[in-house]
């Protein structure tokens, strides 16, 4: 079938919206009539060359939409399902059957290949060419969109689809990290450093569980602003403030989540921490080095990295819809709609910092 795809042909260039032609799918495969589809910072990364994914490639791995098309194999899903499409994992390797699907060893080969397994792609282009596909098992900057039975998740009919898409991976990632790694008590101080799309969701988290000072760490005012409209009790403008006293100033942080990957900001997060306490990274820099002085972790400082907020998508995705209806996760106040004709105009505020959520409506 033929469709509109977004297709990221050379290095930090635009994307080309071409027609391309879509496969059927395989007995294990459904294909999603994309509704909405988030734009995250992995996608950039690989425009970017932060990460070495081979082009030509439709990208795009924060999709929703509805299932017309299911394989001979398929179980638990029907025609019709409202889904959000996910990162992909095996199910069967050791941290798959130990509920870690973030961190399954084939990690990198089902969402990074852009073939499947059995090296086919779902796309070609107008000259019956290859095109990279099945990025993030979806390859979702298109009209419509081949995933697997696995990293489907179906949502409730009632919840806005077209802004669920980045529960995919960017909302999960930040709201993850505090439900499901940090797990806060209410009686804790968390900091988040950077207030995009994963601090936000953070940010959001923490509120829902009752964490009585919740610190947003940025330079942009209105990323602060937000940051407080959201949860945040405290705010540290890095362009008026030194980061060091203000964090002093607060007391001290039981836990730090880093989404920007600037060596500094990690270094000034781990300083501020108290016995005991935890540093998470969720973001990274290219080629960036930490330097950090080893006694004062000795006194049973942590700091660890978090893929996906390490969730099992079926339960903290539905739960995140949950929380969106009831009004403890406004996901809404980060999000801002283009069409796929304008997808450089959405990739160029996202880098920009200028919208905080990007989402292509299709």
């Amino acid at each position: 079938m033929e469709i509109q795809a977004a297709v990221a042909r050379t290095r930090h260039g635009a994307l080309s919206v071409e027609t391309v032609k879509l496969v059927e799918p395989n007995a294990d495969e459904v294909l999603v009539r994309m509704v909405a589809t988030g734009i995250c910072h992995t996608d950039l990364a690989v425009i970017d060359e932060i990460m070495p994914v081979p082009l030509p490639l439709v990208l795009g791995h924060e999709g929703a939409g509805v299932i017309e098309r299911m394989g001979a194999g398929v179980r638990g899903l029907e025609v019709g399902d409202h889904v959000v499409l996910t990162f992909s994992s095996c199910g069967h390797c050791h941290h798959c059957e130990d509920h870690h699907p973030a961190y399954c060893e084939h990690y990198g080969a089902l969402n990074f290949a852009t073939r499947r397994p059995d090296g086919t792609t779902t796309i070609t282009d107008s000259h019956d060419e290859p095109v990279g596909s099945v990025f993030f098992s979806q390859s979702s900057f298109a009209t419509y969109a081949i995933a697997t039975a696995k990293n489907v998740v179906r949502v409730r009919k009632d919840a806005p689809l077209e802004l669920l898409g980045p529960l995919g991976c960017g909302l999960s990632t930040g709201a993850g990290t505090v439900l499901n790694v940090l797990k806060p008590k209410p009686s804790a101080t968390l900091a988040v450093f950077g207030t995009g799309a994963l601090g936000s969701a953070a940010i959001m988290a923490s509120k829902f569980l009752g964490v009585k000072r919740i610190i947003a760490v940025d330079r942009v005012e209105s990323r602060l602003t937000l940051a407080r409209e959201l949860g945040a009790t405290d705010t540290i403008d890095t362009s008026k403030q030194d980061l060091e006293e203000a964090l002093a100033s607060l007391g001290g942080i039981d836990f730090a989540i880093d989404t920007s990957g600037v060596p500094k900001l990690i270094e000034a997060a781990v300083a501020a921490l108290r016995t005991c306490g935890t540093c998470v990274l969720l973001g990274a820099s290219k080629n960036q080095d930490l330097h950090l002085s080893v006694f004062p972790l000795i006194s049973g400082k942590s700091i660890r990295g978090v893929v996906n907020g390490d969730c099992e998508p079926q339960e903290l995705i539905p739960k995140l819809v949950d929380m969106h209806l009831a009004g403890d996760f406004p996901m809404e106040r980060l999000a801002q709609f283009y069409p796929l004709a304008d997808i450089n105009e959405a990739v160029a505020d996202s880098v920009s910092g200028k919208v905080i959520k990007p989402i292509i409506r299709f």
